[in-house]
């Protein structure tokens, strides 16, 4: 029965991406939080030089201001986070529940998550105020990439 628990926790991490994907943009703006929280504006000199497109818009301060050039940059950073944590949670699950070799254990782990990251792209898709974005799949399977790279270079450790 303890084995359960590995899955358990892979499929309540997913979930968690699944409640994360059903809401609407409005109800995760960080913007108010982070402008009240403290005066940005001393980061608009030093962060004023960057301007990229991103989705067909313009990611700069100037465009979005001081907390919703910062709030992209979280938003990013969590799509990486949260599919690195579920490679690794996957490759968990497998390894302590079955049979499977290591280095296929990594390899289903990764596409597993890649995945999820198509199929929660798509459920951003009908979800009202979100929009799928081919990109944020990119960042997505980047943090299970990354993910793989950490597992091979922590078991590489473990055997020295």
């Amino acid at each position: 029965m303890r084995k359960y628990w590995y899955w358990i926790l892979t499929l309540g991490w997913m979930g968690i991406i699944y409640y994360s994907s059903s809401t609407p943009y409005e109800k995760q703006d960080m913007r108010p939080f982070l402008g009240n929280l403290i005066d940005l504006s001393f980061l608009e000199p030093a962060l004023s030089w960057i301007s990229f497109t991103y989705h067909q818009s313009v990611v700069s301060v100037e465009t979005l201001g001081v907390a919703g050039f910062i709030e992209f940059f979280i938003r990013k950073g969590a799509h990486f986070t949260v599919f690195f944590l579920l490679t690794c949670l996957f490759y968990i699950a497998i390894k302590r529940t079955t049979r499977i070799p290591k280095i296929q254990a990594i390899l289903i782990s990764f596409l597993l998550t890649s995945a999820y990251a198509i199929v929660d792209e798509i459920h951003q898709g009908i979800t009202p105020n979100r929009t799928p974005y081919i990109g944020d799949v990119f960042i997505d399977v980047f943090g299970a990439i990354v993910a793989v790279i950490c597992i091979v270079i922590f078991r590489k450790i473990r055997k020295a």
